[in-house]
């Protein structure tokens, strides 16, 4: 919940969602819905005012912000549109940052075979200006992966690329799963993307509504347009 008073906004109500290991999940709703907030719930970068987020079966509610810290650093990945690479720091240092951070040393031979998986391993020295968007991508999805993560959180990793770009770090960040028995919970805009899950679940005024198994982009874009349809109507209705 934001604010208070009569200018509370409830952001998310009454959800409920478990996400299975080796899934691969897209979240999806109209502009407004709680997507965001979901998200940043879900990965402990936000604290629900009320219930109970569990990462890996560990409880968020009650921890520091340290032991937090740490909780994300070890069993969460996180995959932005933005990137959120380091200018200053090449490819290999951005992949190893947050292990550095937790005062690890980065197994090397795992840093080497992650870049290999994502296609960058003879780019290892780079920096980001010195790459394209959907390459910088795929430092972002390294430095997500080589951790070995109980979840990857995606929020719209394909938004800045072009089509068959967005298809290739799709395929990234599906193999995971399939590979490793990792878990992503992506949230997107875009119903192709969302058709690459194992399924897709639509958030509209904060609550749950609908989810689809097995999704096509067809399927998806079907049932967004309707909670559109439903979204407007509410705002010409007040």
């Amino acid at each position: 919940m934001y604010g208070r008073g009569g200018n509370a906004v409830t952001a998310l109500n009454g959800i409920s969602m478990k996400f299975a290991p080796g899934t691969f999940t897209a979240v999806m709703g109209p502009s407004g819905s709680g997507k965001s907030t979901f998200l940043h719930c879900a990965a402990g970068l936000d604290r629900p005012t009320s219930g109970s987020v569990y990462i890996d079966g560990l409880p968020l509610a009650g921890l520091s912000e340290r032991k937090l810290t740490e909780l994300r650093r070890e069993r969460i990945g996180f995959v932005f549109q933005s990137f959120n690479l380091l200018p200053t720091l090449n490819v290999w240092q951005n992949v190893c940052l947050p292990q550095e951070l937790d005062g690890r040393r980065p197994n090397k031979t795992a840093v080497r075979q992650v870049l290999e998986r994502v296609g960058l391993g003879d780019r290892h020295k780079h920096r980001p200006g010195e790459l394209s968007g959907g390459q910088q991508q795929r430092v972002a999805i390294a430095r997500a992966l080589v951790a070995r993560p109980a979840v990857i959180f995606a929020d719209e990793p394909t938004g800045a690329l072009d089509t068959q770009t967005a298809a290739d770090v799709l395929e990234l960040l599906r193999e995971p799963v399939r590979t490793q028995g990792q878990t992503v919970v992506m949230v997107t805009h875009d119903p192709v993307a969302a058709s690459y899950a194992d399924q897709v679940v639509f958030l509209a005024d904060g609550a749950l509504a609908g989810s689809l198994t097995a999704p096509t982009a067809e399927q998806v874009a079907d049932r967004m347009t309707h909670l559109g349809a439903r979204s407007n109507l509410q705002v010409v209705a007040g």
